[in-house]
């Protein structure tokens, strides 16, 4: 039934499975903040014009993928298929270009929607982290935000990762590029698919980011971008270069890199990884100096980069560097029989004032099947309450590891039980 299943491209997170998530945008957070971005929400829809004139209309994304619709205000509204352009019109609303630049931002768990074929790590729903800095001309930003990218991954514990950069251009030597591209593709273009075909005129650069094996073999000898560029790019690529190399950032550079919206300018980077199931781009950005000021706004440089989270979670699976699902609970007490919940209700309110993850049985179970449900949740620490615990004034731990028991004093119990949890290495690491 359709009323059960999540739509097509969709899916769930499941509660055993959220710490991956969580986990993902704790890393992000921590980094960032090393790094002195802010974070910012931006709405989930946006005009659709945003799109038109910040992607790019001849970009797939906006022919092709965009979830656009008519609201009841006969206004034309678009689920944001990418994040930046989104930051970039937050940026501009609020006049924060008026504030001390650069602006250094950062999002996290953004969601995508681009209606295309579904694909591991690439849903119609996904979600993105990501960072956007503005107002920084010079190639050290690029150099910065490659740098803070390179952390996360490692942080992520993705290895074998390679950085590839290109630059294509600014808008002039870019003109002057694409005459020498369409003329090496005139005499190719019976051989090319029919969506680039439908490129070679609008915007022959998307070409050379064709997945098809016989446009591909077509591109063997393409014209390089880098041979084109203007002067002022030139020295900024080369910069660019030697503070990659000042921070001992190994690349490789390859100049089929054109990323695939619109407002890219100059610099443009991949992450990519091999794992079992092929060649996976992991993180991907680049400087988009002209985005601002196409929007409407003064002219402010631009840099950043995108990271799906599902494809992240995926290729830490493929790479084996998936991190440890935590510990749901420190501790969990077992009443046994009715007049000792109380009791029971008592101390878990009190363990968890203290700091403690801690549950207690709300089932009805048998002191048997309350016993198993503990174990199978990997509970370290269990607290007995039963009737004679309530006429002694005490409380049984039991090491569910190794099955030893101690009767602990009512009035201590908390401060123990807190301080044992919090000195054996068992409990610590199994938490995030």
């Amino acid at each position: 039934m359709l009323l059960t299943q999540a739509p097509k491209g969709t899916q769930d997170v499941l509660p055993q499975d959220s710490y991956r998530w969580q986990d993902a945008e704790r890393i992000m957070r921590e980094t960032c903040a090393k790094y002195g971005f802010r974070e910012a929400r931006t709405p989930v829809f946006e005009h659709t014009e945003l799109f038109l004139r910040g992607v790019g209309d001849t970009t797939d994304v906006v022919q092709k993928e965009m979830y656009t619709f008519m609201d009841k205000g006969n206004r034309s509204i678009t689920l944001k298929p990418e994040g930046t352009a989104g930051i970039a019109r937050m940026f501009l609303e609020n006049k924060i270009y008026a504030q001390a630049l650069p602006s250094k931002i950062y999002y996290v768990s953004c969601p995508v929607f681009r209606y295309e074929k579904p694909q591991a790590g690439r849903l119609r729903e996904h979600h993105q982290m990501g960072v956007e800095v503005f107002g920084a001309a010079d190639a050290s930003c690029d150099a910065e935000v490659i740098s803070l990218a390179d952390e996360l991954l490692r942080r992520y514990g993705i290895g074998g990762v390679k950085l590839m950069i290109n630059s294509i251009g600014c808008p002039e030597c870019r003109k002057a590029y694409n005459d020498v591209l369409k003329a090496y593709l005139r005499p190719k273009l019976h051989a090319l698919c029919d969506t680039c075909r439908d490129r070679f005129e609008r915007n022959p650069l998307r070409i050379l980011d064709c997945k098809e094996k016989k446009c591909q073999a077509e591109l063997t000898d393409a014209p390089s971008m880098l041979d084109c560029l203007c002067d002022g790019c030139r020295e900024h690529f080369e910069k660019l270069k030697k503070y990659l190399a000042a921070l001992e950032i190994p690349y490789e550079i390859d100049s089929r890199i054109v990323r695939g919206l619109d407002y890219y300018t100059r610099t443009v980077f991949e992450f990519v990884t091999q794992t079992p199931a092929g060649k996976l781009t992991v993180c991907g950005g680049g400087r988009y100096d002209g985005l601002v000021e196409q929007l409407g706004g003064p002219a402010t440089p631009g840099m950043g980069f995108g990271m799906g989270v599902e494809r992240l979670i995926m290729t830490q699976d493929a790479c084996g560097v998936a991190p440890k699902a935590p510990r749901l609970y420190d501790a969990f007490v077992i009443a046994v029989q009715d007049e000792a919940r109380e009791a029971g209700m008592k101390l878990v309110r009190e363990l968890r004032g203290a700091g403690v993850n801690c549950d207690m049985d709300h089932a009805a179970r048998s002191l048997k099947a309350q016993f198993k449900y503990a174990d199978k949740q990997r509970v370290g620490l269990v607290v007995i309450i039963g009737p004679d615990e309530l006429e002694n004034g005490v409380v049984k731990l039991r090491d569910m590891a190794t099955g030893e028991e101690e009767n602990l004093d009512r009035e201590v119990a908390v401060a123990k039980i807190t301080g044992r949890i919090k000195t054996e290495e068992s409990y610590v690491t199994d938490r995030i």
